[in-house]
């Protein structure tokens, strides 16, 4: 940690007090903590870790069904008759069995019948289908747990700029106090004064109405302190009236030290990168599984059946029981091939969705590795104007109070007036408020740079 600039450290010393006396029974929360508390916290990042879980489970989910054979039994025993004449038909619709015997004319004598079969199929080889499916349903994992990633650097970025904007406010709430008790002097001296009749009323009740407005000042930043903290009660779980956070945290950082580009830009793991190149990678991989689908493919298949019919060889019709049990058993090997002789253009035309599916994440890559590259140009510039302005604003807030108490010595003394001296605690006021200003803002501009870069996670931990 380093020390304040001596100039400004008056200034800060007076709100240590305050805080410390204000926040004695209560925890001091760390960045780090507030952000670790999100993470278990929020709703939709915990949604985000059930759509790893169900992506993980979808992968399992494709290898077993990619690598298990199909392996169907059946068995059925059926009562009806049995005719059948000679001719063929196509396989459209639901057909009845044709099997039967084939006589002159119809016997409607029922006949009992019994059929069961096991049948196994296995694609033999498939030109590696399987292997790129499963490198599908894997894109879809990585997509999963990029997208966990994306939304938790999300919180952290939002709760660093809720943090810094806390401290900022919590700063101007002990300089509008220090206003506050400015104006309550110059009004006890001005009443004293007029009381006397040294002064006129009418500086009484000017001064009367700048006290007000003081205090207007003090409410609005206290107002803005309750409604920053409700919102990192929203972030992470933790009640508004317990956040309390490190105000010595500002001094993590060496405010001299103001270089903008300490900061390398990763345009490779950076969170919202990394999401759209997983996101890029679901198509290659579903490129390799849209071509190797229309291959044809090799299967090999086994079946063993049995069977039973009341009816015998010689069209012999026995009591329907005799149908009940087996009576023929049947077994069958092959190997097969199928393909369909449109897959070409099938799979010319489903490669071309892809295609250009690829072509628009690639556009997303590009558009946001601009937006990351702006922001952070935009980052480094806020840095050197807010840096320069830090490096000047001590001089004038050490300048105003010197002024403020050289005028509030020469009004006593009837030397100037109200209008001057009121004059000379605005500009105190005003000092203290762009300094207060600046240096969020420098903070702030610290995280945005952070941020674009892909540093966040670096930058909380220098924040101790």
């Amino acid at each position: 940690m380093f020390l304040l600039n001596k100039r400004i450290q008056f200034f800060l010393y007076i709100f240590f007090i305050i805080s410390a006396q204000l926040n004695a029974q209560q925890k001091v929360l760390t960045l780090s903590q507030l952000v670790d508390a999100a993470k278990s916290h929020l709703p939709f990042l915990q949604q985000d870790q059930s759509l790893i879980k169900s992506a993980e489970a979808f992968v399992k989910d494709t290898r077993n069904e990619v690598y298990l054979p199909d392996m169907h039994v059946n068995d059925q025993i059926n009562l009806g008759t049995t005719n059948s004449l000679v001719g063929s038909f196509l396989p459209i619709g639901v057909n009845p069995a044709v099997v039967g015997g084939l006589r002159g004319d119809n016997n409607s004598q029922l006949a009992t019948g019994n059929f069961a079969v096991l049948y196994s199929q296995y694609e033999l080889y498939d030109f590696g289908l399987k292997k790129a499916r499963i490198n599908n349903a894997t894109s879809f994992l990585n997509v999963q747990k990029s997208g966990l990633q994306k939304d938790v650097y999300s919180v952290e970025t939002e709760i660093c700029k809720l943090y810094f904007n806390l401290l900022k406010y919590q700063f101007k709430l002990s300089t509008d106090s220090e206003n506050v008790k400015h104006y309550n002097e110059i009004y006890s001296v001005i009443k004293a004064l007029a009381l006397s009749g040294i002064k006129p009323g009418s500086d009484t009740a000017l001064a009367k109405a700048e006290l007000s407005k003081a205090k207007i000042n003090y409410n609005q930043s206290f107002g803005s302190i309750l409604s920053i903290k409700q919102q990192l009660a929203y972030y992470t779980g933790i009640p508004a009236s317990n956040v309390t956070i490190d105000t010595l945290a500002l001094q993590s950082f060496n405010i001299n030290d103001i270089e903008p580009n300490n900061m390398a830009a990763d345009t490779i793991n950076h969170p919202f990168i990394d999401y759209i190149n997983k996101q890029k990678q679901i198509f290659v991989t579903n490129q390799f599984v849209i071509s190797k689908s229309y291959m044809p493919k090799l299967f090999v298949a086994g079946s063993a059946w049995a069977r039973g019919s009341s009816i015998q060889y010689n069209d012999n019709y026995k009591a329907l029981s005799e149908g009940l049990g087996y009576q023929r058993f049947n077994y069958m090997f092959g190997v097969g091939v199928t393909y369909d002789l449109f897959n070409g253009i099938k799979r010319r035309d489903k490669l071309a969705v892809n295609r250009y599916q690829t072509q628009a994440v690639d556009d997303a890559l590009r558009q946001e590795k601009l937006v990351l590259s702006n922001a952070s140009l935009q980052a480094d510039n806020a840095l050197y104007t807010y840096s320069s302005d830090l490096r000047e604003l001590p001089n004038q807030m050490e300048s105003a109070v010197e002024v403020f108490n050289q005028t509030l010595a020469q009004y006593k003394a009837g030397i100037i007036n109200l209008i001057d001296l009121t004059n000379a605690a605005f500009v105190l006021y005003r000092s203290q408020t762009d300094y207060i200003e600046a240096l969020s803002s420098w903070y702030l501009a610290k995280v945005d740079k952070a941020s674009a870069t892909g540093n966040i996670d670096s930058f909380i931990q220098l924040i101790k």
